[in-house]
């Protein structure tokens, strides 16, 4: 014992020897010699010095400190009479780790000490480890490896780091259960054991963890009660000890457990500590990460509604399956199903029931079909299954079965009721090969067993009729083109003939589909109102016409009105009054602006609603313009009873106007019956400057068609604006 320590021993001095001792800092006292007199345990356990006393020099313990440089640093520190302390940083004498060292000089009954207070950072392997295991987890978890692949990592690396350890990954879903995620060295009977575990006061490290949401030390699994459920699993794997840390979501939930198992009863180390903590925070980051994918992924390939597979996903799996079709001749069927009527209950029960009245159809279509079939949404009430080694006998079969299984009785409504529905088969390879083709055969059929008088089954045949086939194509074109919002908006301007100044134009909808090319709207229209697609095809065009007027309005085009043609079953049961006045309230579209051109035959139709829903939209300050008339029921009763602000002179009574005098007649007479009540009279297709002129004699006061311009698409009307145009704004 050197000569210090004996003087701190004394009785006297023992309260200062233990506190020295005790103390958590490294801490030694060094003569001029360079020769260590006294160190604590916290100076040894730092430095990996032997516990038992012996003489040891500076320099054995650091390599930055030579008998040259301490002579030195005594000096400076004796001579130099306001230097009482300075630091020293470098490497301990095994390379191990970076420290820092403090001198401070003391004196005592004439001799000189110097004392030394060591602070360490952690070994540097350790710490470059930890470095490199963060670099490596957080790099699988951004090239998009599976969870379970980037925890396997994890483990991995932390087991390599730590051999005494074994490291798990252990997934809580939201019912509280627990499932191995990644465990590359845990037992697998313990792994297989805990499966489906649940969460719980007294479940172990890891079930009680995340179920109080704080980490669980325990040392011996032996005794300790949290283990009394699974000590006897445990311990005859070789697992004795355990701690377990949350993993928690941005949220607060625990998604997770990260764990690190022992082979003998202990507790964690410092360095144990400090991995777990980086470990905890990159498992919390990989879960979030797999949470966001999935939530990406379902958007994208999922219904929102019933969560089944939509658009996108069925297209990529019946691609993949017409692949297999192709080797192994296994037949593959498509089959449509519509809800027959769906839109009556739609409307009668509420769309919050309707929506219910799906997520049961789906959960019923669903239990009825094998796990490696699909069954998909694609909107509306139209589900798709999409059959593997399905030929027409088993798709029939299905198909009858369907129509039984959605038959039964739906409950938990005002008033029970059941569905029925009607079924379109398509086949592979015998009707089509790839996606496109099998999924337009299969909406043909279904257009056929709907026709057929509803909840009826057909097939696709190749033989169809060639008018019916094409308009069926149309129509599954068309939902297309109205879901991807593929159809365009044109404008032809209508002109003041008297001033002959540009009043306002009219919305026109085209259609040009990739394969079928442009379709004029005699074509696609009556398609449309057949399939239930009008209401959709007619607010994307309101919509797109009304933000038109208004940007052009903004930018200061001089376009005050547009007119949009609205069919006329957007009345019967439908919902237009709202979005109208939808539109209106989002557009801010004053009165005047907009105006909505409607058919002579409903005004004909019975019953009050109608009328009532014309004078709710009215005072909207959206104005009604009866399109074609003179050709249909023309009334002079419904022109007093309905809010009509307009009259469209039809076209056929302005062709002939030049050299038929029934017609110019004809057309006179609606010009002065709309002065009569006070109505703005257009006049369409005017082609010439002969039968503008004839209109301007006889009193129309407003006029469109190619003589004035061709309708055209918002930026090529800019172009005309400025170019021929100027003589209509000037």
């Amino acid at each position: 014992m050197s000569q210090l320590t004996a003087l701190l021993g004394r009785p006297e001095n023992d309260l200062i020897y233990r506190l020295l001792m005790d103390a958590p800092l490294a801490i030694a006292c060094v003569d001029q010699s360079g020769d260590i007199a006294f160190s604590n345990g916290a100076f040894k356990a730092l430095l990996n010095l032997p516990e038992q006393d012996q003489t040891l020099h500076v320099s054995d313990v650091f390599s930055s400190i030579d008998e040259l440089r301490w002579g030195r640093f005594c000096d400076l520190l004796s001579d130099e009479e306001n230097l009482k302390s300075f630091e020293l940083l470098g490497p301990a004498k095994d390379a191990s780790r970076q420290v820092e060292i403090s001198l401070q000089r003391l004196s005592d009954r004439g001799r000189q000490w110097v004392a030394l207070i060591v602070h360490g950072d952690e070994p540097w392997e350790q710490q470059e480890g930890i470095q490199l295991l963060q670099n490596e987890v957080l790099q699988a978890v951004a090239s998009g490896k599976p969870l379970h692949s980037s925890m396997d990592i994890l483990c991995r690396r932390v087991e390599s780091l730590a051999p005494e350890v074994i490291c798990t990954v252990l997934l809580v879903d939201t019912d509280g259960k627990i499932h191995p995620c990644a465990a590359p060295s845990l037992p697998a009977e313990f792994g297989q054991a805990i499966e489906g575990e649940s969460i719980g006061p007294a479940a172990g490290s890891c079930g009680t963890s995340a179920w109080r949401g704080e980490a669980v030390e325990v040392t011996d699994i032996a005794t300790d009660p949290l283990w009394s459920t699974y000590k006897a699993l445990a311990l005859p794997l070789g697992l004795a000890a355990c701690w377990s840390s949350p993993i928690k979501l941005r949220d607060g939930r625990v998604a997770a457990t990260f764990a690190l198992y022992y082979r003998e009863k202990r507790s964690a180390s410092e360095f144990h500590r400090k991995m777990v903590s980086a470990c905890v925070h990159l498992c919390s980051l990989a879960i979030e990460h797999e949470h966001a994918e999935q939530h990406i992924h379902q958007l994208v390939f999922h219904d929102r509604l019933t969560g089944l597979p939509n658009l996108n996903l069925l297209k990529d799996r019946a691609q993949r399956a017409l692949q297999a079709t192709v080797y192994s001749g296994e037949p593959l069927t498509m089959m449509f199903l519509d809800l027959d009527h769906f839109k009556t209950v739609n409307e009668s029960l509420g769309h919050q029931a309707g929506d219910r009245l799906l997520q049961e159809v789906a959960r019923r279509l669903q239990s009825c079909i094998a796990a490696e079939d699909t069954l998909a949404r694609l909107g509306g009430d139209e589900f798709v299954l999409l059959l593997s080694d399905t030929g027409a006998q088993k798709a029939r079969a299905l198909a009858e079965h369907l129509q039984v299984r959605l038959s039964d009785v739906i409950e938990g409504e005002a008033t029970p009721f059941s569905m029925t529905a009607s079924i379109g088969i398509s086949i592979a390879p015998e009707d089509a090969i790839d996606f496109e083709m099998l999924h337009r055969n299969a909406d043909i059929a279904l257009y056929q067993a709907k026709a057929a008088g509803r909840n009826a089954i057909r097939f696709y045949q190749s033989h169809m009729n060639d008018a019916a086939q094409q308009h069926l194509i149309i129509a599954s074109a068309l939902r297309r083109a109205v879901s991807e919002q593929q159809l365009d908006v044109y404008y032809q301007p209508k002109i003041a003939l008297d001033t002959g100044r540009l009043m306002g134009v009219e919305a026109l909808v085209r259609w040009v589909d990739p394969e079928l090319g442009s379709l004029p709207p005699d074509r696609f229209i009556p398609v449309a109102e057949e399939t239930g697609l009008i209401a959709a095809l007619d607010s994307y065009v309101m919509e797109k016409a009304c933000r038109q007027l208004v940007s052009w309005q903004a930018q200061g085009v001089p376009v005050t009105s547009v007119a949009v043609n609205l069919s006329a079953t957007e009345f019967r049961g439908g919902d237009i009054y709202q979005r109208i006045k939808s539109l209106v309230e989002r557009l801010a579209i004053k009165p005047g602006m907009l105006t909505l051109e409607i058919t002579e035959s409903l005004m004909m139709e019975p019953g009050s609603d109608i009328h009532d829903e014309l004078i709710r939209i009215r005072e909207l300050g959206v104005g009604l313009s009866i399109d074609d008339f003179g050709t249909g029921f023309s009334s002079l009763s419904y022109l007093k009873r309905f809010p009509v602000t307009e009259l469209k002179l039809d076209r056929s009574f302005v062709n002939d106007l030049g050299h038929d005098a029934s017609d110019r007649a004809l057309a006179r007479a609606v010009i002065q019956l709309g002065a009569t009540f006070g109505l703005q009279v257009v006049a369409e297709g005017v082609e010439t400057r002969n039968q503008a002129d004839i209109l301007s004699q006889i009193g129309c006061t407003l006029a469109q068609g190619y003589y004035f311009a061709h309708p055209m698409p918002a930026d090529q009307f800019e172009h005309w604006l400025a170019g021929d145009g100027q003589d209509y704004i000037e």
